[in-house]
């Protein structure tokens, strides 16, 4: 059974910096795309960053600049590195991946909470 956990949310005073991790444990033969998305409440889920297992990497407008994603292949990984962080960034963030155990599938974290105050 394939897990993702994530880790490293919290509260930050706005300016300030986090850095989420989500690591993906189990039966695993190899993981495509893995991304961070994040979810405020009224609002729909929407993707913030995701990364190829190449290394190509994709960022939403309202992110670029401010936050960078990365992936450490040996520890299947991923990372979200945010700074200059904004109160509209308050949101519970999950971690994505694409994980083959051995057939592909999509899989979801449990969330991590990252609160901005102003």
């Amino acid at each position: 059974q394939v897990q993702l956990v994530e880790s490293g949310g919290g509260l930050v005073q706005a300016g300030g910096s986090l850095r989420l991790s989500c690591a993906a444990s189990g039966n695993i033969f190899g993981i495509n795309t893995m991304g961070w998305y994040r979810q405020a409440p009224g609002k729909q889920r929407e993707l913030v960053a995701e990364v190829t297992s190449y290394g190509s990497t994709y960022y939403a407008d309202s992110v670029k600049g401010r936050f960078t994603i990365s992936r450490d292949n040996a520890k299947n990984t991923v990372y979200l590195q945010m700074n200059t962080l904004k109160s509209e960034d308050t949101a519970v963030y999950y971690c994505n991946a694409d994980v083959g155990s051995p057939y592909y599938r999509n899989y979801w974290g449990q969330g991590t909470q990252v609160t901005v105050s102003s």
